[in-house]
């Protein structure tokens, strides 16, 4: 099971972490973990490189924890929020596999 957790600062989102992985394929094959990581590194990237955000990251294997050490602002929610709805929509896909919470 991936379990996703969004954390709010003040109204917007200030970060998430993402534990787990999918048992839907063999390591390597698996659409799920390939989609929710997919989603997260592109997040990151968006937050760091596009906006240069200051930001607190751990990338490993089943684990990952984003903080943006910056006050959030209607640009990073903006990047957090679409992250949001994309995992959202493979967790209906997929709810034995993937867990949201804010």
């Amino acid at each position: 099971m991936i379990d996703i957790v969004f954390k709010k600062k003040g109204s917007y989102i200030g970060g998430f972490s993402i534990k787990g992985h999918s048992k839907t394929a063999n390591k390597g094959e698996d659409i799920v973990c390939a989609g929710v990581s997919a989603l997260a590194q592109s997040a990151l990237l968006g937050l760091g490189e596009h906006l240069n955000r200051n930001v607190r990251y751990e990338v490993k294997s089943g684990n990952m924890f984003v903080e943006l050490l910056d006050e959030p602002d209607e640009l990073t929610e903006a990047i957090l929020t679409t992250m949001r709805l994309g995992l959202s929509e493979i967790a209906k896909l997929y709810p034995e596999a993937v867990r949201l919470r804010s």
